[in-house]
């Protein structure tokens, strides 16, 4: 007679709960990695504590898309291979599963890598060599609403976030906007929200969600209130601003307020 685990097709791996995880307040663990091994030894450690509890595991990025949809879920391990290369990943998951921590295993560690990670919202990066006590300890915390970050990874992204504020204060060449592109700037830095943007320009919400995506992208910034410094600094809106005698700076302020 074969035993579950080897008539078991299903490429999301799930464990059947045996108590209410919420409940209890046990922390959800989704395992997703390409090698079995490192499933299994992970799955090991945390079955040891009762405050953990894998809900399931996931050996590809598709798989753990799944897996989000199924389980409720509280952190995702993931090993860093998988999303090596896809540029959307993280924003996908964070679309999916807007609630659940990320913790990203790397195999060596890179400054640009790094910062990117934590730049898109992951909350702890670790190498895959790490220990035990010290994985448990960074589950725990990020369940918490901490960010995990060593010594190394805190002088990379401090390093990062300095260069960028030198790069808003450098007067190059400005990357070109359109008119609608523009317009929803104007907004942004009035302290408008997307819906108020949306119904002023004759759109949806969706569409100016997906306009602000890429004028991060284009311009470099990751919030509304580093739109509105770049507008500072660049003078972007010096015109617009200056028509609604509107100092950009208490503009800025706004935004701040309502984030």
């Amino acid at each position: 007679m074969k035993t579950q685990e080897q008539v078991n097709t299903n490429p999301v791996q799930n464990i059947p709960p045996v108590h209410d995880d919420a409940a209890t307040g046990a922390i959800r663990v989704i395992l997703a990695d390409s090698q079995a091994i490192y499933r299994v030894g992970m799955r090991k450690v945390f079955a040891l504590e009762d405050d953990i509890r894998v809900v399931a595991q996931a050996e590809t990025l598709d798989n753990l898309y799944l897996a989000l949809q199924r389980f409720p879920t509280d952190v995702v391990v993931l090993e860093g291979s998988l999303i090596a290369g896809t540029v959307d990943a993280i924003p996908q998951f964070v679309r999916r599963a807007p609630d659940a921590k990320l913790i990203v295993q790397v195999s060596e560690s890179d400054e640009n890598n790094t910062v990117e990670l934590y730049r898109r919202g992951v909350r702890g990066v670790v190498p895959r060599s790490i220990s035990p006590e010290l994985l448990i300890k960074c589950v725990r915390r990020i369940a918490a609403g901490e960010t995990w970050i060593d010594n190394k990874s805190i002088s990379w992204v401090i390093d990062a976030y300095r260069s960028q504020a030198t790069s808003l204060t450098n007067p190059r060449t400005q990357p070109r906007l359109s008119e609608k592109e523009l317009a929803i700037i104007a907004c942004i830095t009035r302290g408008m929200r997307n819906k108020e943007i949306a119904y002023q320009i004759g759109t949806t919400e969706q569409v100016i969600k997906n306009y602000l995506r890429k004028i991060y992208d284009k311009l470099g910034v990751s919030d509304r209130l580093e739109l509105a410094l770049y507008c500072l600094h660049h003078q972007i809106l010096k015109s617009d601003a200056e028509a609604a005698e509107v100092p950009i700076l208490e503009q800025a302020a706004a935004v701040r307020a309502k984030l």
